[in-house]
C-alpha cells in the first residue's frame, strides 16, 4: 500500500491528540508536539475534524516558511 509521508505524518500526529469535553458539553483538542494546534467542536467528531485540518495547515505553513517539522519519529516508519 502506497502511503504518502505527509498522510503518514498527519495520521501518526493524530494518534497523539488529546481531547477534553468542556464544562459547556463542546470538545478542544490538541497535538501536545504540534505547538499551537488545537481546535473546538460542538460534538467529538466536529472537534477530531477540525483538529485535523489545523494540523495540515500548520503542517503546510510551516513548510512554507522553512520551519522545522517537530518530532522526526514520526517519520521514521519511511
Amino acid at each position: 500500500m502506497l502511503q504518502f509521508i505527509l498522510t503518514g505524518y498527519i495520521e501518526n500526529a493524530l494518534s497523539q491528540a488529546e481531547y477534553d469535553k468542556l464544562e459547556d458539553g463542546t470538545f478542544s483538542g490538541r497535538i501536545p508536539s504540534s505547538k499551537g494546534v488545537i481546535a473546538f467542536g460542538k460534538i467529538l467528531r466536529e472537534c477530531e475534524d477540525e483538529l485535523r485540518s489545523t494540523l495540515e495547515d500548520w503542517v503546510l505553513v510551516g513548510l512554507k516558511l522553512w520551519h522545522l517539522i517537530p518530532d522526526t519519529q514520526f517519520l521514521s516508519y519511511v
